[in-house]
C-alpha cells in the first residue's frame, strides 16, 4: 500500500495528470488517464507481495505493478447487472461503498468487479479512451454454455453464438447497463501456435487476417523496452 506514494511522485515526475489519492474499501486508489484518455488506476494492496513483479524498467521492485487488480463498470442501477455476476458469472457481493458495490470471483489479482452507480450519464462511445468489453473466464465449454444458458433462462438476456478466437472460444452478450461482456474459453491457449517461452516476441494473427499483415504492422506504435524474459 506504502507504494501509492512513490507512484504520485513518478506521475508528477512524468507530468502525467492524475487525481489526488483516495480510499476505496480500504485500499489506497490513484486515478488517471493514459495519452488515449481511458481512465486507469493504481491501487495499494496489502498482500500483493506474493505476486510476481515487473523489474525490467526502472521502478523499484517494492513498488513495481503486481497484475490486474479488477474493473469498475459505471451504470446507472447496479440490481439486474449483480444478479448477473451473481447467478450467472460466479461473482460473490463483497462489499459496499458509497456508490461503489464489489463483487469478488476468486483471490488474488483480477478477480473484482466493482459496480459504481451514476445516473444519467453520457454512455461511452466506441474509440480511443474506451474500453470494448469486459471478458470473463470460463474452464471449457461446458461450464461456458452453462453460463450462457443462465443468462437466457435466468435473465432474459441474449448472447451470440460461441466464436472461434483462435486461442479461446467466445460468446458475447450486453448486460443490462449496456456494457458488452464475453465470457472465454480458457482453451486451447495461447500456446496453440508457439511456446510459452517466444510469447508476446511476434505478432500473432487469426488467419482471416493474416493477408493485411503488412498494412497492420504499418499501422502500430512501437512497443520499446517492453521484453520480459520468460
Amino acid at each position: 500500500m506504502s507504494s501509492i506514494g512513490f507512484w504520485t511522485h513518478r506521475l508528477l515526475a512524468k507530468g502525467v495528470a492524475h487525481d489526488a489519492p483516495e480510499k476505496r474499501f480500504d485500499e489506497p486508489v490513484l486515478s488517471f488517464k493514459d495519452p488515449d484518455g481511458l481512465s486507469l488506476a493504481l491501487v495499494g494492496v496489502s498482500d500483493a507481495e506474493g505476486e510476481e513483479a515487473w523489474t525490467d524498467g526502472d521502478v523499484p521492485a517494492e513498488h513495481a505493478i503486481r497484475g490486474f487488480h479488477g474493473v469498475t463498470l459505471m451504470i446507472g442501477d447496479s440490481v439486474r447487472t449483480a444478479a448477473i455476476l451473481n447467478d450467472a458469472l460466479g461473482f460473490k457481493e463483497l462489499a459496499r461503498q458509497g456508490p461503489y458495490l464489489r463483487f469478488r470471483a476468486a483471490q488474488g489479482a483480477g478477480g473484482l468487479v466493482d459496480i459504481r452507480e451514476a445516473k444519467e450519464f453520457l454512455a461511452g462511445q466506441m474509440g480511443r479512451g474506451s474500453v470494448h468489453h469486459v471478458a470473463f473466464r470460463a474452464v471449457d465449454d461446458a461450464v461456458q454454455a452453462a453460463m450462457a444458458r443462465k443468462l437466457v433462462e435466468n435473465h432474459g438476456l441474449q448472447h451470440t453464438p460461441q466464436l472461434d478466437r483462435q486461442y479461446f472460444r467466445s460468446v458475447y452478450f450486453r448486460e443490462p447497463g449496456g456494457v458488452l461482456f464475453e465470457i472465454a474459453t480458457d482453451a486451447p491457449g495461447f500456446a496453440v501456435d508457439e511456446t510459452i517461452a517466444s510469447l508476446g516476441k511476434e505478432l500473432k494473427l487469426p488467419p482471416f487476417l493474416e493477408p493485411r499483415r503488412a498494412e497492420i504492422e504499418a499501422a502500430l506504435l512501437p512497443l520499446g523496452n517492453l521484453h520480459r524474459a520468460a
